[in-house]
């Protein structure tokens, strides 16, 4: 009788373990199914999120496709400013100095350039104070371009942040790119200068005619040649002198 009375105890007991072990599976396949349905909720949100249109994937300096997503139009839209901009007459200043505003994204109080002048968005250009540029001054800005104060662009100078993939294959895919382009205070780009994607350029640079400038340029140096290399720093010695070994014959510049 003893026997039979442990027999069903122990019946029971492992009835209750079954139990409890099928209950504590159930929660874990639960758990499982709620941390599951986030998971794939979180990565289809961020799937969504990484979903770039082609302006953006411009602006974020990502390869893009340039007749997409209205940047053709946006283009066409600049393009028909541009043109009224290179062709007001020279008494028209105020109208001139209104629409380089309109024009640009991003500009000081003084501003001058010379036409002709040729960008391709114009809002990814912003310069500071007391800016110019002269004749001839061509801006590819499908990527960011900042320029600081007091800076002097002469003829001909070039900005290029756009490029495109070297392989052929990538190449005639269609995508391009810009890299942001930034200029410091104080710098003066000498004529026939070209200033390539990604590059920076400190504060009172001097670089020299004729430059490709491929790569940064730290502060306080004359600068210049194909690739442009740094030639030398630019001292307190230097103040005197407006060219070469010409000194000032007046007092008003220091």
């Amino acid at each position: 009788m003893l026997s039979i009375y442990l027999s069903a105890e122990w019946e029971w007991i492992f009835d209750k373990m079954r139990f409890l072990r099928d209950k504590m599976r159930l929660k874990i396949l639960v758990h499982s199914m709620i941390f599951l349905y986030y998971e794939t909720k979180r990565k289809r949100t961020n799937k969504q999120e990484k979903i770039m249109n082609q302006k953006e994937r411009m602006i974020a300096n990502l390869p893009y496709k340039a007749w997409l997503d209205g940047l053709e139009e946006e283009r066409f839209e600049n393009k028909k400013k541009i043109y009224r901009y290179n062709n007001l007459p020279p008494e028209e200043k105020e109208e001139k100095d209104r629409l380089i505003k309109e024009i640009l994204g991003k500009t000081g109080d003084w501003i001058n350039i010379e036409a002709p002048f040729h960008c391709d968005y114009g809002y990814n250009i912003e310069v500071g104070q007391w800016f110019f540029a002269n004749y001839n001054f061509i801006v590819l800005d499908v990527g960011k371009v900042k320029i600081g104060d007091r800076v002097q662009i002469a003829p001909n100078v070039a900005i290029y942040t756009a490029g495109h993939p070297i392989h052929p294959d990538s190449r005639n895919s269609g995508y391009e790119y810009g890299i942001d382009v930034t200029i410091g205070n104080n710098v003066w780009i000498g004529g026939n200068s070209c200033i390539m994607p990604g590059v920076t350029i400190g504060d009172n640079v001097v670089i020299g005619g004729g430059s490709v400038v491929t790569k940064d340029i730290p502060p306080n140096v004359i600068a210049v040649g194909n690739p442009c290399r740094v030639l030398r720093e630019i001292t307190e010695a230097d103040r005197d002198y407006y060219f070469r070994d010409r000194k000032f014959d007046v007092d008003d510049y220091k």
